[in-house]
């Protein structure tokens, strides 16, 4: 079991999930998305490709783009599809 813990909430459980580069890939359908809101954002990777962004917002405090997901992850990366992965101050426990 996995789980994303921010600002004492659980925002993301699962018993799958993927790991990349020590990065824990929660599907997406194991999100809880009223925590989550679209961001703007977007970064690349040379080898996973472009990633979009998730702002939290957990009782009225926001952790900017503090999750991200591959819509359309290059073939390399295809494990991730339909998985989001969090940073900035985000508790993983497994």
């Amino acid at each position: 079991m996995a789980r994303a813990i921010w600002n004492g909430v659980v925002v993301a459980e699962s018993e799958t999930f993927e790991v990349v580069e020590g990065n824990v890939y929660f599907p997406k359908e194991s999100l809880k998305r009223e925590y989550l809101e679209d961001s703007s954002i977007q970064t690349t990777c040379f080898w996973k490709g472009r990633a979009s962004y998730y702002t939290l917002n957990v009782d009225g405090k926001k952790n900017s783009d503090a999750a991200w997901y591959y819509p359309k992850p290059s073939i390399m990366a295809r494990k991730i599809k339909d998985h989001v992965a969090f940073w900035k101050g985000v508790q993983i426990e497994r």
